[in-house]
């Protein structure tokens, strides 16, 4: 409705009522058309390049999935989705970034599992967690698999904790690195399974598995991508895997969920993050376009073979599933004495 309510005694005072009735009319049009004009509407979202800052270094998982959606939402939107790598710090650096980033949906984030995984560990992070950082979807998900060399006595996730459990503070298992995933699925499997292990850390996945292949130490948790060649070789025996339901490529490894350990599950994932104040239009529209992008056949092609399957969540969805992340990654981090006091 176009609001009438004009400053009569104003116009009074200038005269125009009496001296010049057509400059009173004048007046009156004037207000009335100036009030009628529509106004302007925010351009459409978006309208110029998005700057995608994935928090993970050129070649990683989340890397690689930044790519994959990144030029799917090229495609949809008619921008240009830049991806922006700004590793280092365990993803602190770019999240950091984001959170204080401008509203307009034009900055973005992408993290890996360590989002949830940081609060535990770090005392003081530049920005709160839940609070600073918007969750707009998952993206996808990947797996580890549990190995043993081929001269490894174990044939199952079931052997592999018997053997534990009579020899305890004996086994070991490496990891590319301590707090990586593959650390802390470890934990996560000596925490559930309750036995005592000795964790190995190694600088990165290659070193760990030459170690593994060699029988320096007993088991690991490796990512599929880089295990699974060495499986295939014959040079590691996998015994299980970390999903909930088998792999789709690996049909006839049982989950470790269903062998000895239920509920277990540890995943690498990958999720797409705003600033905290971002329009729940726009995240909407996010979360939208990312569910078309993750179901589509290509996406999942590119991606299976690496390991990675595709998946996004609606954002209340998203929202709870980040607490519970960081509820459980605190409970390892805790158990493994790596949490921050």
């Amino acid at each position: 409705m176009i609001s009438t309510n004009f400053n009569f005694e104003m116009i009074r005072r200038t005269g125009l009522c009496s001296r010049q009735p057509w400059g009173f009319i004048g007046v009156l049009l004037g207000i009335y058309f100036s009030s009628a004009l529509p106004v302007q509407a925010e351009p459409a979202y978006p309208n110029k390049a998005i700057r995608l800052i994935v928090a993970q270094t050129i070649g990683g998982n989340a890397d690689m999935v930044g790519r994959a959606y990144a030029t799917k939402l090229t495609e949809r939107f008619g921008q240009q989705v830049v991806v922006d790598n700004r590793g280092g710090g365990s993803g602190i650096i770019a999240t950091d970034i984001v959170a204080h980033a401008a509203n307009d949906g034009y900055t973005l984030l992408l993290a890996p599992t360590a989002h949830a995984i940081n609060v535990s560990l770090y005392a003081k992070l530049p920005y709160d967690t839940q609070r600073d950082v918007k969750a707009i979807s998952l993206l996808g998900v990947g797996y580890n698999v549990l190995v043993v060399s081929q001269n490894h006595s174990t044939h199952s996730p079931q052997a592999l904790i018997a053997l534990a459990k009579a020899r305890p503070g004996k086994l070991t298992f490496a990891s590319s690195g301590s707090a990586g995933a593959s650390h802390l699925t470890g934990e996560l499997f000596r925490l559930m399974a309750g036995i005592d292990v000795l964790h190995i850390a190694y600088k990165g996945a290659p070193a760990s598995l030459t170690a593994l292949v060699g029988g320096e130490v007993d088991f690991s948790f490796s990512s599929m991508a880089s295990t699974l060649p060495l499986v295939r070789s014959l040079r590691l025996r996998a015994l299980g895997v970390s999903s909930p339901e088998r792999w789709p490529t690996l049909p006839d490894i049982p989950t470790v969920a269903e062998s000895g350990v239920p509920g277990f599950e540890s995943s690498s994932w990958q999720g797409f993050f705003g600033p905290r104040t971002l329009s729940p239009d726009k995240v909407r529209l996010l979360n939208q376009e990312i569910a078309l992008i993750a179901q589509s056949k290509e996406l999942y092609q590119r991606l299976l073979p690496e390991g990675l399957l595709p998946k996004s969540l609606p954002v209340e969805r998203f929202e709870k599933f980040i607490v519970d992340e960081i509820k459980k990654w605190s409970k390892v981090t805790h158990a493994a004495g790596l949490a921050a006091h």
